[in-house]
């Protein structure tokens, strides 16, 4: 119900019925929502104004217009707060979502000049190499290559990289204390679309990251493949 003789602006009223249907859920994801026409002759107000509500639910995440066919419910994305280093599986679950991992391949090779620097180990050490798509809700999110020195836990089974590495090594008494990420956007190619069931070309997020143990020993060198249309990050700064 709109109530035109308010100090709320029309619009605000617009933007608060459609956010409170999304939040309760009684507008879903995918969903299409009337057209600025049908809005404004339902409520017999400008288009202008109803022009300004959508576009202000677009620009907050709630709504997406797609060309041609008209306006929808936008997926949420999951927002990572940079200043916390947890494991995927701990991320999905403070959320309140299912987390699973499907490992892809689990080797050992050799490492390169690239891996060794980052895993501070000698070039040709004994490193592996597990490739993983991480899922929430059964929805691919993310797909990552994971190298660990097969010396520091040399028990590292197949069977452990689908639960949680993290924990695993913890329970083995190391402990993770820091963390470097290198982010940037990128388009996907062949084969990260066709893990994550996205198109060729599609945005996604490339994460480099480097987890360290006490006294700055690296435990891992991560390379992931976000989705960016079910993922952002959040940066909190202060002005010194």
């Amino acid at each position: 119900m709109i109530k035109k003789n308010s100090p709320v602006p029309i619009y605000f009223q617009i933007e608060q019925q459609v956010r409170e249907k999304i939040e309760k859920k009684e507008l879903k994801p995918g969903d299409m929502i009337p057209s600025e026409r049908e809005f404004a002759e339902k409520y017999q107000i400008s288009r202008m104004t109803v022009r300004q509500a959508i576009n202000n639910l677009v620009n907050e995440g709630y709504l997406q217009r797609v060309r041609g066919k008209g306006t929808f419910v936008a997926v949420k994305k999951f927002e990572k707060n940079v200043q916390k280093l947890t494991g995927f599986s701990e991320d999905m679950r403070s959320r309140g979502l299912e987390p699973e991992t499907r490992v892809l391949s689990f080797i050992v090779i050799e490492a390169d000049s690239l891996i060794a620097s980052r895993l501070k180990v000698e070039e040709k050490a004994k490193v592996y190499q597990i490739e993983r798509l991480r899922l929430a809700d059964k929805e691919p999110i993310a797909y990552e290559v994971f190298y660990m020195s097969a010396d520091l836990v040399p028990d590292l089974t197949w069977e452990e990289a689908e639960r949680s590495i993290f924990k695993h090594v913890e329970e083995k008494g190391l402990y993770i204390v820091s963390g470097v990420q290198e982010v940037e956007a990128i388009t996907a190619h062949k084969r990260e679309a066709s893990i994550l069931g996205i198109k060729v070309g599609a945005p996604i997020l490339y994460i480099q990251q480097v987890s360290q143990l006490e006294e700055q020993q690296p435990l891992e060198y991560v390379k992931s493949y976000y989705r960016a249309d079910r993922y952002k990050y959040k940066v909190e700064m202060v002005r010194t």
